[in-house]
């Protein structure tokens, strides 16, 4: 499994709702097309599956 994972954020949160914008915020995603590298772990993966149809998700 590997340590981290590169999510990137592909669609606006302006229409979703309050709650996965503050999700997008909280993974350090601000702007269209941003990646951050983010550990490999539960948190983190609750997190984006909560947000998935914003992000695209790749393993580092």
């Amino acid at each position: 499994m590997a340590e981290k994972l590169k999510v990137t954020l592909v669609k606006s949160p302006i229409g979703a709702i309050p709650k996965h914008r503050a999700t997008v915020k909280a993974l350090g995603l601000t702007k269209m097309h941003k990646t951050v590298e983010l550990p490999n772990n539960d948190a983190v993966k609750g997190m984006v599956a909560q947000v998935c149809h914003l992000v695209k998700v790749e393993e580092v």
